[in-house]
């Protein structure tokens, strides 16, 4: 769009305001004014888990909040974040980050050229100039980028409020939230994403991935509606990317190239870490490791291949490249009766390798403590101790990551000749999994740091509501998964006490231990018919749509999740571009929503291109859904089935219920009988219809180039012959004690439906094209012919 020169000026006056603003308060506002400026940020510590400096700082930004808008932004971050936790390797490597908010308060609300505002504002400020980049002239925007007035007064913002904690450009990650519930983001240096909109939490990680793993994108466009063509025509180069590839299977094992330590996993974003083509925006050409991962379309986990990618760069501290590791001053020699320690970092669910070694020779039975006491070893003058710190994570395969810097620190000492003088010390923790109202898992290693004597160790006695927990070894971090706790919510506490003064000073910190599973509740359209067994099994007609309520008895963001056909987890969002709580939609072939196709039962999986071809997903689905709580603890997963056929019910002209005596005709129209008992024959005319749901027929059904003949969870007696109709034609779920023929019937591409249904006679299929169960076996005690042979 064309400004205008007075439209520049204002733009250009506005952003000096911003600035200017921004520039003057950047401290907390005062609880006496009655606004807080305009441009004000106050600085917000959302989890911290040890220095800035020995961590990986996250920063989240608002931008395009006004100061009454702030309490959103916080319900934004909270779901934003408690999304990303759910995903590996954020979940396992959450304490590895500390994670800051900054709240700036914008003039305006909402953001610049966002393309779903009617119509899109090019004259929007707001304090960190995020805008939609051609999002006045394009309806399919999607790229949330910064003005330059915008980058300039971040680096301001960073300048002022973090970096005094040792927040630096190696050591942090952006994450700006634009105030808008319209698809958007991008992942540059800094990242962006769309603060309401449904995808908005699973945009965030996909980003990341770009900033934070230096991940690509595995889609086969550029612009969304137009397949990418070739990843090259000549001479085509190997690609950088690490999960991209030109090479075979048998040429990565072979040269054992790129991923070729995962292939024929199950992948973690479901089907098998191989070889799909297309992605870098190419549709041909070129090859990533598995069908969908986050990189390809957002709502499923990362792969393997690139959670391995994560890992490194998580640990690594972005670009720092060295896991935190702090330890003994190794800058001096150490006396031969000292106590040496190393503070390390600590994942979630499983505990970092600590092996000490005296002259190259490892020391025996150290039990992975965090602390050598010397004097328990024959330690001369001049004997060089060396310990080594690695991550034994399953989610790191190659060795030059997992002995890299990322995940592999050493720290060594030299025993001097004279003794280290006594210290004494507060007797007190230093750190610990993090205590405020977020509870912990009952799968979680939970730690402290505590303060470090010279010539000993301090104490730690762990307990569970009350009771001493054994924990003699490395006696800082506890393993709550080994104690294999019943459901329930328990008290933790941790004590540190000095065995050199007993009942002297101490120092005590607790934790509640949530171990109850969140759960899920779904709630399905209106099926035709509904099969029997212990699994729910509904049954359709080309739709059903599933709306999830993940619930919990703490506070927090409760994450839902589901998976088609055991085809990988998929964050439940709701329906993109819809308002909050409109249920996800699934159709044989998906939903086109801005150029991207969701809920797809096809070939393909759930998202996809719109230019990608789809077998139609007609037939027997298994959809599990589970939930996923603030503490991390993942739900067991329900499931129901649902079984979608072809066609459709016509609307009802006549009624029928409860008893019927005597014969039916159905001359006309259609005829819906709803739990009706009819006590003779029905026979339907030409052009005239049946629907059947529940009930029972004693004389039999008769039809002769009828529309539509559709019997649902019925019990018929007697024969049953139906021929020449040019409708849906459909049979699921009823018992027929008698023969049943169908003949000729226009089953049209998709064929009839006959599913889950018991006959005792026999059955006669023939001159129908196609009869399908779909899924669905039937019970045929007689004979079956035809169309319908060898069921």
């Amino acid at each position: 769009m064309r400004l205008t020169a007075s439209r520049r000026r204002k733009l250009a006056t506005l952003a000096s305001v911003a600035l200017a603003a921004g520039l003057l308060a950047l401290a907390q506002p005062s609880p006496a004014a009655a606004e807080p400026e305009v441009g004000s940020a106050r600085l917000v510590p959302l989890q911290v888990t040890g220095p800035a400096s020995e961590r990986l700082n996250l920063i989240l930004l608002g931008d395009g909040y006004t100061a009454a808008e702030l309490p959103k932004f916080h319900a934004d971050v909270d779901r934003h974040m408690n999304v990303q936790w759910s995903i590996e390797p954020y979940r396992s490597y959450r304490n590895y980050f500390n994670v800051y908010v900054i709240e700036i308060v914008s003039g305006e609300s909402g953001i610049r050229c966002d393309p779903d505002d009617d119509p899109p504002d090019p004259d929007r400020i707001t304090p960190l100039g995020l805008h939609y980049a051609d999002g006045c002239t394009n309806p399919l925007a999607r790229g949330i980028t910064f003005q330059p007035y915008g980058t300039q007064a971040l680096n301001r913002y960073l300048q002022q409020l973090v970096a005094p904690l040792g927040v630096t450009a190696s050591n942090r990650q952006i994450l700006a939230i634009a105030n808008t519930d319209t698809y958007g983001g991008i992942g540059g240096t800094n990242a962006t994403t769309s603060g309401s909109a449904p995808q908005g939490p699973l945009i965030s990680p996909h980003e990341l991935g770009h900033s934070l793993g230096q991940l690509q994108d595995e889609y086969p466009y550029s612009n969304r509606p137009d397949p990418g063509g070739p990843y090259c025509t000549d001479d085509c180069a190997e690609p950088d990317s690490r999960h991209h590839t030109r090479l075979t299977e048998q040429q990565m094992v072979e040269q054992q190239a790129k991923w070729w330590r995962w292939l024929g996993e199950e992948s973690e974003s479901g089907g098998t870490i191989g070889r799909y083509e297309s992605g870098m925006y190419a549709t041909s050409g070129v090859w990533r490791p598995s069908e969908h991962s986050i990189m390809r379309w957002i709502g499923f986990y990362y792969d393997q291949v690139s959670r391995e990618i994560m890992t490194q760069r998580i640990s690594g501290r972005r670009n720092t490249n060295a896991m935190a590791l702090s330890a003994t001053p190794t800058d001096r020699a150490v006396g031969r009766t000292d106590v040496l320690w190393v503070e390390t970092q600590h994942p979630v669910y499983h505990e970092l390798d600590v092996r000490w070694a005296v002259n190259g020779v490892a020391v025996p039975d150290t039990h992975n403590s965090r602390n050598l006491e010397l004097a328990d070893l024959d330690v001369r003058p001049g004997d060089v101790v060396r310990v080594t710190v690695s991550d034994p994570t399953e989610f790191v395969r190659d060795p030059a990551i997992r002995n890299g810097p990322a995940l592999t620190q050493s720290r060594q000492w030299t025993i001097g000749a004279e003794p280290s003088p006594p210290s004494e010390v507060d007797v007190a923790f230093t750190a610990s999994t993090q205590t405020d109202e977020r509870a912990v898992g009952g799968q979680d290693v939970v730690y402290v740091e505590t303060t470090h004597p010279v010539d000993r160790v301090l104490d730690v006695t762990w307990r569970l509501d009350g009771t001493v927990l054994p924990n003699p070894h490395n006696s800082r971090n506890l393993d709550l998964g080994a104690l294999r706790l019943a459901p329930g919510s328990y008290r933790l506490a941790a004590t540190v006490t000095d065995p050199a003064a007993p009942g002297g000073d101490s120092e005590t910190r607790t934790w509640t231990v949530d171990n109850l599973e969140a759960g899920t509740t779904a709630t399905l359209s209106t099926p035709v018919s509904t099969l029997p067994g212990g699994t729910p099994h509904h049954v359709y007609f080309e739709r059903f749509t599933m709306g999830l309520e993940p619930t919990d008895d703490r506070p927090g963001f409760t994450v839902g999740e589901f998976r088609l056909d055991r085809d990988g987890w998929f964050n439940y969002f709701g329906w993109p571009d819809a308002p909050a709580g409109t249920p996800f939609l699934f159709t044989p072939t998906g939903t086109v929503v801005k150029s991207l196709v969701y809920g797809n039962l096809g070939s393909g999986g759930l998202s996809k291109a719109v230019f990608e071809e789809t077998e139609p997903g007609y037939g027997t689905h298994t959809v599990e859904h589970r939930a996923i709580d603030a503490a991390g603890n993942i739900g067991s997963a329900d499931e129901f089935r649902a079984t979608v056929l072809p066609g459709s019910s016509p609307a009802c002209t006549r009624t029928i219920s409860g008893a019927r005596a005597g014969n039916l005709t159905v001359a006309t129209g259609v005829t819906c009988l709803k739990d009706a008992r009819v006590a003779g024959r029905i026979t339907v005319r030409p052009g005239a219809s049946l629907i059947v749901s529940g009930g029972a027929v004693s004389g039999g059904i008769s039809t002769d180039r009828a529309v539509a003949v559709q019997i649902f969870g019925a019990t018929v007696s007697g024969a049953v012959q139906i021929s020449g109709s040019t409708g849906t034609v459909a049979s699921v779920g009823s018992t027929f004690s008698g023969a049943v023929r169908l003949a000729g019937n226009a089953g049209g591409e998709h064929g009839l439906a006959m599913a889950g249904n018991r006959i005792s006679g026999l059955l006669s299929c023939t001159g129908n094209g196609l009869v399908a169960d779909f899924g669905v076996r039937n019970e045929v005690r007689g004979h079956a012919s035809g169309e319908c042979a060898g069921w």
